[in-house]
């Protein structure tokens, strides 16, 4: 599963798509919803209190996915699709609650109509980049990185990888032979949290970033590589093609690639377009 952030009013909730619709994080909307700093404990007393009343399908319909935690781990999380979530959503006193019940209908339903029209994920992508204040340019370039990636991954898969755990691992690779950093210490520098790192880069990171994930599909490709040892070699050595680039450029210009900077200075960067 990957996890995806959607954004209400400034703060993050997370999903991920899970048969063919959007599960949202509860302890995510709970923070929203109440401000507490103790959202987990507020849910474990609000799943009791439904229990206790008899609202056991609440319960049941509850499960645990796993979603990238703060720390860049994937840890289960207690998860619900949008029509449980308006259910929750009814017992919790808040403000939000009507303008959070709108929000949640429309990015909940956003998921079926891509399914069915994939171009609109697509637009949509391009519609949020453009409203957190991206330039054409760099939208451009970061599409394009998303569709080699994909690519990629789908490479991965069909040469039985085993997600999440595995891709950490040939991502990993590809980072540090690209950029002489993994992607956690890559957004450490950068000072990221839950946010994604690409979004965060500038033109170059983002070519080089290209570069080493078309290599290495290009690599896994050419040697039919298929046991996960070997997809870690075609990871490294195409992160590596990119690698060599990166340094010739860097002792070319004087410059090093590898930035601190985000693209986007604060408070932008944190802001999506509310829905």
């Amino acid at each position: 599963m990957e996890t995806k952030i959607a954004v209400f009013k400034g703060e993050d909730v997370r999903r991920t798509i899970y048969n063919h619709e959007w599960w949202f994080s509860i302890i995510d909307i709970i923070e929203v919803l109440t401000g507490s700093n103790r959202a987990r404990k507020y849910w474990g007393d609000l799943k009791k209190k439904l229990i206790d009343e008899g609202y056991f399908e609440v319960s049941e319909k509850i499960g645990q996915l796993k979603l990238q935690a703060t720390d860049g781990k994937m840890r289960n999380t207690d998860c619900a699709n949008t029509e449980t979530l308006f259910r929750i959503i009814q017992t919790i006193p808040s403000p939000k609650a009507e303008p959070f019940k709108r929000w949640l209908a429309k990015v909940g339903y956003e998921r079926v109509k891509e399914i069915d029209d994939p171009e609109l994920a697509t637009k949509r992508t391009r519609a949020l980049y453009k409203a957190k204040g991206y330039s054409d340019d760099w939208i451009e370039k970061r599409m394009r990185g998303i569709a080699i990636r994909e690519e990629l991954t789908d490479e991965w898969k069909n040469r039985c990888a085993k997600e999440q755990k595995e891709y950490s691992i040939l991502t990993a690779e590809i980072s540090k032979a690209a950029f002489g950093v993994t992607p956690s210490q890559y957004k450490d520098l950068k000072g990221l949290n839950r946010e994604n790192l690409r979004d965060h880069m500038n033109d170059l990171e983002l070519i080089f970033s290209m570069l080493g994930e078309a290599s290495t599909t290009e690599i896994t490709r050419n040697r039919d590589a298929k046991r996960f040892p070997e997809l870690k070699k075609a990871a490294k050595d195409g992160g590596n093609v990119a690698g060599i680039a990166r340094k010739k450029l860097e002792e070319e210009s004087g410059k090093k690639v590898v930035s601190k900077q985000n693209y986007l200075n604060e408070p932008e960067d944190k802001k999506l377009l509310d829905e």
